[in-house]
């Protein structure tokens, strides 16, 4: 029998996927450099407030170190740090089982904000990274933001709904037990 559990991790693995096959056949050639969507990152983002931020740290760790040795091959390590650790503070700033879209968008937007910044600012410190602050804010973090705020839009109630019902089979247990 396969659990929620199961069916969501298997959600992220095909969004991994669906990342680096379908998602450059969509983003225009003139934007392939600027945008970079990481849907995963999103889903872990509900699941921190969803679910548990210590699921969403070790998930934000799987994920990352995946995408580091996919993607980005310069170093391993920095998309696994920032996708744990900035999923891992929002889902401990705004954990609530039921929040409202309001507040999930807007976890969305800081958390690909905090995500982006400190992969910019560990880029920054291994001399990887040559340009300003204020560029890549303008040239590629912006524009993820937008393509977050919009996947977020579109998978917000689906997502939501089987969260919840993860949430109701995990507190039945523990008041069987």
């Amino acid at each position: 029998m396969i659990t929620r559990k199961q069916v969501l991790f298997l959600l992220l693995f095909i969004l991994f996927i669906v990342e680096g096959t379908i998602l450059p056949l969509l983003i225009p050639s003139a934007w392939q450099m600027r945008i970079s969507a990481n849907l995963v990152y999103i889903v872990i983002l509900f699941i921190a407030v969803y679910h548990h931020r210590h699921t969403a740290l070790v998930l934000g760790i799987l994920f990352g170190l995946l995408h580091d040795v996919v993607f980005y091959g310069e170093m391993i390590g920095p998309y696994g740090f920032s996708m744990g650790l900035s999923a891992y503070m929002m889902g401990l700033i705004f954990q609530a089982p039921r929040a409202p879209l309001p507040v999930m968008v807007s976890v969305v937007l800081l958390g690909s904000l905090l995500n982006d910044t400190m992969l910019f600012f560990l880029y920054k410190l291994f001399q990887l990274n040559h340009v300003t602050f204020d560029w890549a804010l303008l040239e590629y973090m912006i524009p993820n933001l937008f393509i977050h705020f919009v996947f977020a839009l579109i998978v917000y109630v689906p997502l939501r709904k089987q969260l919840e019902r993860i949430g109701k089979r995990k507190s039945k247990a523990q008041e069987a037990s």
